[in-house]
């Protein structure tokens, strides 16, 4: 099991959850906190073997501390896995590189559906079989029928996680606030410099000596929600925008893969406008 906690800093709270555990015979297997000076916010991710304690007795003896603390708190069995659907448009390094990991089993999760404003043609050199691919076109004049249907499809599958894999439409703020939390977006550019269209040109125009990827969540506040990983790379004078945009794909895939995989393992907790990772 793994169990998620934040709520304001102060004594007792490690030994209040201890307790708890040790009394219910579980073991823990890995735990790491941390406490926010500037906040005053404390965060708790914690593995254990439950042993003989059965997730609703474990939630329903947990309920007290929670409420005592004032705590916000997931407690989730990993060996049930999230829905996630993945959005993406004519770009497709991103939406591979995450179908790829999943069938290698390094991400866990059900993909629930894939769905682009473009048609399937598009993604000839990724497999998709065996994955519901949904097309929904959008234009100017189209763009709230479209979200519509995307969120009824998101409801329709239980998708717990919204992936956007180079999905080069912007989410409208009613949508984005229904998302709040549990969609990730990858932004091709080292935010928060170079937002927008076109930011390798914009870097290539400013001569940057380092390009990189941001994976964040999604927030109404367009490119600005909370990072949760961040990558770079060096460049040179030498490199054109065309060899930008390609050691950027690279950065990209490997930014949202840990990024999504993050957050299917409940290392990211919000804090603010930012938020707290716990690595492994």
């Amino acid at each position: 099991m793994i169990l998620t906690l934040s709520c304001a800093d102060r004594p007792g709270i490690v030994r209040a959850v201890a307790n708890l555990l040790f009394d219910r015979g579980a073991n823990i297997i890995d735990a790491q906190q941390f406490g926010d000076d500037e906040t005053g916010r404390f965060f708790m991710r914690v593995v254990f073997d439950a042993g003989e304690a059965g997730a609703d007795d474990l939630r329903a003896a947990l309920e007290p501390i929670a409420s005592a603390f004032a705590m916000t708190w997931t407690l989730r069995d990993p060996k049930v896995r999230r829905k996630v659907m993945i959005l993406a448009s004519q770009t497709d390094h991103c939406l591979s590189d995450l179908v790829w990991r999943w069938r290698r089993g390094e991400l866990p999760m059900d993909i629930c559906a894939v769905v682009s404003n473009h048609p399937a043609e598009t993604y000839s050199s990724v497999d998709l079989s065996g994955l519901p691919f949904h097309h929904l076109p959008v234009d100017r004049e189209t763009k709230l029928e479209q979200e519509a249907a995307l969120w009824a499809l998101i409801q329709q599958t239980g998708a717990e996680l919204v992936v956007l894999a180079r999905y080069m439409q912007i989410l409208s703020d009613g949508l984005a606030a229904k998302l709040e939390g549990r969609c990730i977006n990858i932004h091709h550019s080292f935010l928060p410099g170079f937002k927008g269209a076109r930011p390798y040109h914009q870097a290539h125009a400013r001569g940057v000596k380092v390009i990189g990827a941001t994976a964040h969540y999604v927030t109404a506040d367009l490119d600005e929600g909370p990072i949760i990983e961040q990558d770079v790379e060096r460049i040179s004078h030498r490199d054109t925008p065309s060899a930008l945009i390609r050691k950027g794909r690279d950065i990209e895939r490997r930014v949202l893969a840990r990024a999504v995989r993050w957050h299917l393992e409940d290392r990211v907790l919000l804090n603010g406008k930012k938020t707290v990772v716990f690595t492994d």
